[in-house]
């Protein structure tokens, strides 16, 4: 009766001592899975205030995504892809994409309103979930610090609404697409499932 006693002591004891261990591992990988600013690339070390609540939203919170950049107006002739981006979003934020929308007055007046109007209208019309910023500058001699470094990257200013920046997972800015290249696009498509598969 004692021998069996010991020998399940032994085994109680040699169970708690490879849960401790397993425990130590598992809280010792925890800080370096959820602390991503460390590997945050430059291009995302900003901060911008968020549309509805203009609460500030630090860009790293998507370092290690592929991320879709697109300067946004409600009253342009291609507002209506903001469904299609909706779309996007929804089909491969799983996978690792968010889609970043930064509202500009710069091209034909045809953002005017207010944060709230405009996050009232994409939420209303379109449905946009994905990630929604102040509106700002995103060309001339003063573009905001985000949109300096996507120019400076490929070398193209937007030149109207729903111009579009593909970062990679890395932070590379990778492509930059045209108001005219829709969400549905194969050849944006194929870019963004390209660059969600590195």
């Amino acid at each position: 009766m004692s021998k069996t006693f010991a020998q399940l002591c032994l085994v109680s004891s040699l169970t708690m001592l490879l849960s401790a261990s397993a425990s130590a591992q598992t809280s010792a990988a925890v800080p370096a899975a959820s602390a991503p600013a460390g590997s945050c690339p430059a291009i995302l070390k900003q901060t911008f205030k968020r549309l509805q609540d203009d609460a500030p939203q630090d860009l790293c919170q998507y370092a290690g995504k592929v991320v879709l950049v697109v300067n946004t107006a409600s009253y342009c002739g291609f507002t209506s892809q903001y469904e299609g981006l909706e779309a996007m979003y929804a089909k491969y934020s799983g996978k690792g994409l968010v889609v970043l929308g930064f509202p500009s007055n710069d091209f034909g007046q045809q953002e005017p309103g207010s944060s709230k109007e405009i996050a009232d209208f994409c939420f209303n019309t379109y449905g946009v979930k994905f990630p929604m910023f102040a509106k700002s500058i995103v060309s001339g001699k003063e573009p905001n610090p985000l949109y300096v470094n996507l120019i400076k990257a490929t070398g193209k200013t937007p030149a109207w609404n729903f111009h579009k920046y593909l970062i990679d997972r890395k932070g590379n800015v990778v492509e930059s697409f045209g108001s005219k290249v829709t969400p549905t696009d194969k050849q944006l498509v194929s870019a963004v499932e390209k660059a969600l598969a590195m």
